[in-house]
């Protein structure tokens, strides 16, 4: 469960093809990049980027969490908004993201948890294990320091979050899984 989210979309009148229309909002988790819509207590008004409670607590400006929603249910605005936000939270919570090139590992003789980061290929994921292996990395400029050539750590990590995402990943480093669609078979059962 996430505790805090950032606005990706503030829709003060909600949206038009609703019946009752509340002020509501799209936000993405904090912590394990949940996409959620809420509802928003009436005369708040949110700024994209803004960090916002909504844990179990009393919520300031968060009334209630209506459901979880998928990449392709983001509205334009939200779509566009995301990886400014996505790249804000981790720069927040860089010794988070930090760490994963500092411990990430092996998912299988052939494949390493690096190698699934874009724009990370084996010269690059070779380079990083070498390097953490001499000494941690201490920030993201020191990745890109000591590493040749290495684009900025943070817009890498923040596209592979938005592949994620997008729910076109076999693998899920950052991101919270979707659900699981059932599969019927002809008669409707399994």
């Amino acid at each position: 469960m996430e505790d805090y989210g950032w606005v990706v979309d503030f829709l003060p009148e909600g949206r038009a093809s609703e019946r009752l229309r509340e002020p509501m909002a799209q936000l993405v988790g904090e912590k394990q990049f949940t996409l959620l819509e809420v509802t928003v207590k009436p005369d708040v008004r949110l700024n994209l980027g803004q960090r916002v409670y909504i844990g179990k607590d009393e919520r300031g400006e968060i009334a209630q969490i209506k459901r979880r929603i998928e990449y392709n249910e983001l509205t334009a605005a939200a779509n566009n908004e995301l990886p400014a936000v996505i790249r804000k939270i981790i720069e927040t919570n860089a010794a988070d993201y930090l760490a994963f090139f500092n411990k990430a590992g092996p998912i299988s003789i052939r494949l390493h948890q690096l190698e699934l980061v874009p724009g990370i290929g084996k010269k690059h994921m070779g380079q990083l294990l070498d390097e953490r292996d001499t000494k941690p990395f201490a920030d993201f400029a020191d990745i890109q320091k000591r590493v040749t050539l290495m684009q900025d750590p943070v817009h890498l990590i923040t596209q592979r979050i938005i592949e994620e995402l997008s729910g076109d990943s076999k693998y899920y480093l950052f991101v919270r899984p979707p659900a699981r669609k059932e599969e019927f078979g002809t008669y409707g059962s399994r």
